[in-house]
């Protein structure tokens, strides 16, 4: 995610902080010093960031269980709503999304109960008051991971209790039809959540109801594409009349291979036409800034470019273009057959839309 650092990572997961974040601890050290001076921020903002950090260990439920099922998250970024984790790719099996759902929240009952054993004694008056500065430390922060489990199994898509749901309908009604019924509950939830903040003048959640109102409407969107791909080959969508540019062109070759096509990535590819990188129009643009016309194209291509075998099921493809403009379809040897894009994918989707019984043509 753009504009984020780094701040370490744990078992291959990079944890990021978005710098939205850094604005939000400064505005609530603001908001602390105004109302009690520079004691009260400091213990405000040691608040947010314990509560924060029970966030981080909440998303590494999600991550580490994911793991067992073979699915990787890269990162895992600190926003002002909360933590986002990058997976690359979505659960095979239902069960295996409720198992990981499920795992985060079951982090912060751990927490929460592990804080109420080190407390011993608690005023269940005290532990209702998360924003009163009055109340202990481990107090607020009991009780906030408490709202945090329950609010995450409210079952709204895209929150635990929404993937848990989606989960447990998808085994008796699949995956498309249980993604469209848990978003639209998610986006009934989001209506309810904004409603209440215009009502009551709570902007934080208007913001929250427009996060998981457009959240469950994108996830249900991938899901259908998802869905429909996966009995397509990628072979079978891949745009194949296409410019392609010889691994030793110049930059003035490359640009003459800009002006007589409207494409938008051009695949670079070695004698044997192998896939070697990928250059869009603004890469041969820089080049022309940079470099003669007469010197290499290739070192302005972008290595390591994303590729699918063409016999693997599309919906692999859609999962590398959330990342990439196109990618590379090639065979058993590397070499380019063709490539997928948004376009290819959306023509696709329109075919299957208005025949749901087209077969494509194998190859």
């Amino acid at each position: 995610m753009r504009w984020s650092i780094t701040l370490g990572s744990f078992k291959g997961t990079a944890v990021r902080i978005h710098v939205t974040f850094l604005l939000f601890l400064a505005w609530i050290a603001y908001s602390a010093w105004q109302r009690g001076g520079p004691v009260a921020a400091r213990d405000s903002v040691v608040f947010i960031l314990a509560v924060f950090a029970c966030v981080v260990l909440h998303e590494f439920g999600h991550i580490l269980t994911a793991r067992q099922f073979g699915i990787v998250s890269p990162s895992v970024t600190l926003l002002p709503i909360g933590g986002v984790a990058d997976v690359d790719k979505m659960p095979d099996k239902p069960y295996q999304e409720l198992l990981i759902a499920v795992a985060g929240p079951l982090v912060n009952v751990v927490i929460a109960a592990g804080l109420f054993l080190t407390l011993g004694a608690i005023d269940v008056a005290d532990v209702t008051r998360v924003d009163d500065p009055a109340v202990g430390l481990l107090q607020r922060l009991a009780a906030t991971n408490v709202f945090l489990a329950v609010f995450n199994m409210v079952p709204a898509f895209p929150m635990d209790g929404g993937r848990v749901l989606r989960a447990a309908l998808a085994m008796w009604l699949g995956q498309e039809k249980a993604t469209r019924i848990a978003a639209l509950i998610g986006q009934g939830f989001a209506f309810l959540l904004g409603f209440l903040g215009l009502t009551g003048g709570n902007a934080i959640l208007v913001f929250i109801a427009l996060f998981v109102y457009f959240a469950a409407a994108g996830e249900a969107q991938m899901t259908i594409v998802s869905e429909t791909t996966r009995d397509i080959r990628a072979g079978d969508a891949m745009e194949t009349h296409i410019a392609v540019i010889d691994r030793g062109a110049s930059v003035g070759e490359a640009v003459n291979i800009v002006l007589a096509t409207s494409q938008e990535e051009f695949p670079v590819v070695d004698s044997y036409g192998r896939l070697d990188g990928l250059l869009a129009r603004a890469d041969i643009i820089e080049a022309l800034q940079n470099a003669d016309a007469g010197a290499p194209v290739a070192p302005f291509a972008r290595r390591e470019p994303a590729t699918v075998d063409a016999e693997a099921s599309l919906d692999k493809a859609v999962e590398k273009l959330a990342a990439s403009a196109s990618v590379g379809v090639v065979d058993a040897d590397g070499r380019l057959l063709g490539l997928l894009t948004r376009q290819s994918i959306a023509e696709v989707m329109l075919v299957k839309s208005a025949r749901p019984d087209w077969r494509f043509a194998r190859g």
